[in-house]
């Protein structure tokens, strides 16, 4: 317990200390409970590598925070992997982009990977924040492999949190890289079997459309957003409805409404 209080306060100790300080004095301790034997007291790591990284240039924080990270992001328990997962564009932006690139990305990738489907779920939230930090290109190569593995996991917590982000991606990526590399993962995720998937999707279609435009929506998507006007769940129907006012203003604008009267 006193080791647990110890490195649950050391973060916001560190904010207070001076630089020679915190080198000299509060990093050894830090790094002897980031080997603590007890996964309640390595967890409480993650946060403070945040705290400290953020009082270090990069040349520091390469030397002493990026070994502890790499060292929670595999830690045998589950519960230390997780707090990465949470924490991650914290990290990112605590060690600044570059490090981020060349050593974080690759730590992320492994965590989107997880043996554990609370570690996959909790990194699957982070596609869209990771992908603003990271830039179209790591997305196209080190994300979208990922995601596109995550849209058949034998999760469906994993899933859902993926089907709850990944519609963000579209502004990201632009509307040429959207329609190649993403269309096919929201079509997949709208024809999911566990209804909270298909609802996360129609509850953040508008982003996609703002992208590809109506024209494109309504010839790849607009068939299974109609099937799904049958849904047999009641909260994906409800979410069509809710739709149907603003897709059907822009289909009559486009002239492009295709009889669109699902039974609802």
């Amino acid at each position: 317990m006193v080791k647990r209080a110890a490195s649950l306060n050391l973060g916001e100790f560190a904010k207070k200390l001076e630089k020679d300080h915190l080198l000299s004095d509060l990093l050894p301790v830090f790094q002897v409970l980031c080997k603590d034997d007890q996964d309640s007291v390595r967890l409480l790591a993650v946060e403070n590598c945040v705290a400290i990284a953020t009082r270090l240039d990069k040349s520091d924080s390469m030397k002493y925070v990026l070994p502890i990270m790499h060292s929670c992001a595999q830690d045998k328990s589950w519960r230390v992997r997780y707090m990465v997962a949470e924490t991650f564009c914290e990290l990112c932006e605590a060690v600044g982009p570059e490090i981020t690139q060349s050593e974080l990305v690759p730590e992320y990738v492994k965590l989107l990977g997880d043996p554990e489907s609370e570690v996959r779920t909790s990194a699957a939230k982070k596609v869209a924040s990771v992908a603003i930090l990271v830039g179209v290109d790591s997305v196209l190569k080190n994300l979208l492999p990922c995601v596109s593995e995550l849209v058949n996991d034998q999760s469906q917590h994993v899933r859902a949190a993926l089907a709850s982000v990944v519609m963000s991606l579209a502004p990201i990526l632009g509307k040429e890289k959207t329609t190649e590399h993403l269309l096919g993962i929201f079509l997949q995720l709208l024809k999911d079997e566990f209804p909270d998937v298909r609802l996360n999707v129609i509850s953040n279609i508008d982003q996609v459309n703002k992208v590809i435009g109506i024209e494109l929506l309504s010839q790849s998507l607009l068939p299974a957003i109609i099937e799904l006007a049958e849904d047999r769940q009641w909260r994906v129907r409800l979410a069509i409805i809710e739709y149907i006012p603003l897709l059907a203003s822009q289909l009559v604008e486009n002239n492009s409404l295709f009889n669109f009267s699902p039974q609802v």
